[in-house]
């Protein structure tokens, strides 16, 4: 006890704002519930193993710690077993819908280092200071369960547009800390405080009948003051209290929140949450859904243990995520990074202060959680896998898209993983995991003078269309298709097993990227004209690692994405030397200066596409809007000049006149959403173009360069070579072996499940989330992502 006293000033009590991770370890995953417990520091709050506590100790010189141990229940019969109560609104992880969740049992104690000296806890012995700063520690919400409910909650909230200049009556409503009621019924629970004039009124009825009586929504509709805060939320920690705002429809960030509060002589500071949030509330209704019924089951298969293969847990639509990560850590430069040159003790000394934050750390946990098997075992539990949250929250900081809860597309996160990799390992292709994935294209645009230019840009995938016309069922499809039509006409649907699907060549998705292709509208400076050319590509390095992408998503009649439902015929190795570029050839003339896309020649007056304008109008929009979207999308193509004319609807220009600097008024692109695409390979002036084709929407961006490949010759080639050569770019053989792909269920890539499958030790294994077991029927013909691995010669 005087050895505790003598580190009293080495332990904190913890403020509502800090991060208290008592659920697991920041450098593995241990947790409460592994063998040693866990160690949490009571001055920075950070968990440990117990392999691992000793390394922060030596690092930061912290001796308190807090111990927990949670040892599972014996379970009762299934009969006396009450059922949990799901406390998150997801899918696959603790507090979650599914299966029903074992009990576990605390124990706690402070344990002083060195020597792991221990004292029991509760215990009326010890230091004051020590008995509030655990009780706080306990009884805070864990920095994981904050992040799940936050990300749950959604998108990160707006700050209303009516917080800043919030007007408040000076009526003199004092609102007492305690006993509130509505003003207008009888109800206690579900208050909301209006900010502008203190009245405080019940919320809304819910679908079933509870909550409240419309009282608020109506107060808003007769007096239209914006803003109000739900009594019971409010704590501390102002940022978890609930703030609605009326005409934003939506739960909103108030910044002057303390202010607005203290107009009416409330003390945040005092107050204890009694109250359910909008978002937990929203949980709280849905705890009776079956979610059970829409969780596939799958094949028997014998279940697999050991290094490298650890599964993932679901966190919540993280299926994208897991899928790549257990493909990429299935490659030579991630092992070898992550794991084999990468120690825990060194990735944890070189961390920052909160290693929880930091990329490389968290890379390297999730490595070593995947490939050590210390987290793969043979359990009555079956496969838990383990739960990557600190990597998620790492990887997708500041990501609007990675950051949420939703369904995300597993190419999307593929390059997003690539760029933030990259950025953490600069200008060092050793350090560098992701180069082994990089590649040089070589574009040859030829126009009718028999000149030519040649544009050479960097890639990480290699995005294929399927040509359907190339299926070799043809005969199969035509019979299916007219049985269906029959079939149809009764009244009668065709049973899955029966359907016939497309069956096109891998070979044939390649050829339809390197094979010729026309050019319509290319301005040559050889001719002063614009005229038809033709585009071949070729590869001028080959990768380590090829990833081929299959654009199975398409646009179909009235802009309406689909998927195709299509087979591909996927060949354990391929060779694609055939595809190897030549660059300049004896003989070959080029293009003079600008005349690989270079419009500088063409009259000033800008003239829209009357094909383009004429569809547009056809759907109904309006014929001079129809004419500024085809101008300001350089006539690229009727969907280019629609995503820009629904991105610019509300433009105060819209209805002006068409003059001859039109192209020079329009609006500028978003730097940023530049630099995002120059991340992933393509050059700047290309991301510029495709982003005022697409409304500076990336995504749109990304697929419309993809759709435009002759856009791509608007660079010279002396420049674009110097920039494809910035970097290590690894080349070799073009022949290759097929080591994982990744399909997707569902009909968009923003929702549904994906699923990996991994060459491992000779044998097909699927990583189902954290079930991961030995392949029975390998759906090779379905991938959406492919990845091939060079056959060294």
């Amino acid at each position: 006890m005087d050895l505790l006293r003598s580190h009293l000033h080495k332990v904190r009590i913890p403020e509502p704002t800090n991060r208290i991770h008592k659920d697991e370890c920041c450098v593995s995953f241990d947790t409460p519930r592994s063998e040693g417990g866990l160690y949490v520091d009571m001055s920075s709050f950070l968990g440990f193993g117990r392999e691992y506590v000793e390394w922060n100790f030596e690092k930061t010189g912290n001796p308190v710690y807090l111990h927990i141990v949670q040892r599972r229940k014996p379970e009762p019969d299934e009969a006396d077993r009450p059922l949990k109560k799901p406390t998150l609104l997801a899918i696959g992880v603790e507090g979650g819908f599914g299966d029903q969740e074992p009990e576990y049992d605390d124990t706690f104690e402070i344990v002083i280092l060195p020597d792991f000296i221990s004292l029991p806890f509760p215990s009326v012995d010890l230091p004051e200071k020590v008995r509030l700063a655990v009780d706080k520690v306990l009884l805070a919400e864990s920095a994981d369960r904050k992040e799940q409910l936050a990300a749950w909650v959604a998108d990160k909230k707006n700050i209303s547009a009516y917080a800043m200049d919030l007007q408040q009556l000076d009526n003199g409503v004092i609102v007492p800390p305690t006993g509130w009621k509505c003003s207008k019924c009888d109800k206690t629970e579900n208050l909301w405080l209006n900010l502008t004039d203190g009245m405080i009124l019940c919320g809304r009825k819910l679908w079933d009948g509870s909550g409240g009586n419309n009282h608020a929504i109506g107060h808003y509709e007769q007096t239209k003051y914006p803003l109000a805060v739900k009594l019971g939320t409010i704590t501390a920690d102002l940022e978890a209290a609930d703030v609605f705002s009326y005409p934003e429809d939506d739960s909103v960030e108030d910044p002057l929140l303390a202010q607005h509060l203290s107009h009416f002589g409330i003390d945040f500071s005092s107050l204890q949450k009694t109250e359910m949030t909008t978002a937990e509330r929203e949980l709280d209704a849905n705890t009776n859904y079956d979610w059970n019924r829409i969780q596939e089951s799958g094949k028997d298969a014998e279940l697999l243990f050991g290094p490298g293969y650890t599964g993932l847990a679901n966190l919540g639509n993280s299926c994208y995520m897991a899928s790549i990560m257990q493909v990429m850590f299935s490659t030579h430069p991630f092992i070898s990074r992550y794991f084999e040159k990468q120690s825990l003790k060194a990735a944890f000394a070189t961390a920052p202060a909160d290693p929880t934050v930091d990329l490389n750390m968290q890379m390297t946990k999730l490595g070593h959680g995947l490939l050590s098997g210390k987290y793969s075992a043979p359990a009555k539990e079956g496969q838990e896998g383990i739960r990557p949250r600190m990597f998620k929250s790492v990887i997708a900081a500041n990501h609007p898209e990675f950051s949420s809860m939703r369904q995300q597309d597993a190419l999307d996160f593929f390059l997003h993983l690539i760029d933030r990799v990259e950025k953490a390992n600069p200008g060092n292709h050793e350090l560098n995991p992701c180069s082994g994935f990089k590649f040089v294209v070589e574009e040859r645009v030829q126009c009718p003078s028999g000149k030519v230019s040649y544009n050479k840009r960097s890639d990480y995938i290699l995005s294929l269309s399927i040509p359907l016309h190339e299926a070799t069922n043809k005969e199969q499809l035509e019979a299916f298709n007219e049985k269906k039509a029959a079939m149809d006409l009764d009244g009668k649907e065709v049973s899955n097993e029966d359907i016939v699907r497309p069956r096109v060549p891998l070979e044939a998705c390649l050829a339809s990227f390197s094979g010729p292709e026309e050019i319509p509208d290319f301005y040559s400076t050889a001719l002063n004209s614009k005229t038809t050319a033709t585009k071949t590509a070729g590869f001028n390095t080959f990768p380590d690692y090829l990833v081929l992408h299959m654009r199975k998503f398409v646009m179909e009649a009235g802009w309406v994405p689909k998927k195709l439902d299509v087979y591909i015929d996927v060949p354990d190795t391929i060779d694609i030397t055939h595809m190897r570029s030549n660059g300049v050839q004896p003989g070959e003339e080029l293009l003079p200066e600008g005349g690989s896309g270079d419009n500088s020649a063409e009259p000033a007056h800008p003239v829209a596409s009357e094909d383009i304008v004429s569809q547009l109008a056809s759907m109904g929009f309006n014929y001079l809007h129809c004419q500024k979207a085809a101008i300001n999308t350089s006539n690229t193509g009727v969907e280019e000049a629609m995503n820009w004319l629904l991105s610019h609807m509300d433009d105060p220009d819209i209805n002006d006149p068409i003059s001859k600097d039109s192209r020079s008024s329009e609006p500028s692109v978003d730097e940023a959403s530049v630099q995002t695409l120059v991340s992933f390979g393509f050059q700047e002036d290309v991301a510029i173009k495709a982003l005022k084709a697409s409304g500076c929407n990336i995504e749109k961006a990304t697929d419309w360069i993809f759709s435009h490949p002759e856009a791509s010759s608007s660079a010279s080639a002396d420049s674009s070579t110097s920039n494809a050569d910035d970097a290590y770019i690894p080349d070799g053989s073009g022949r290759y072996k097929l080591m994982a792909f990744v399909s997707h269920m569902g009909t968009s890539t923003h929702c549904g499940h994906y699923v990996a499958h991994v060459l491992k030790d000779g044998r097909w294994t699927i990583f189902n989330d954290s079930k991961v077991a030995a392949s029975v029927d390998l759906p090779k013909e379905m991938g959406y992502l492919y990845f091939f691995q060079r056959i060294s010669n």
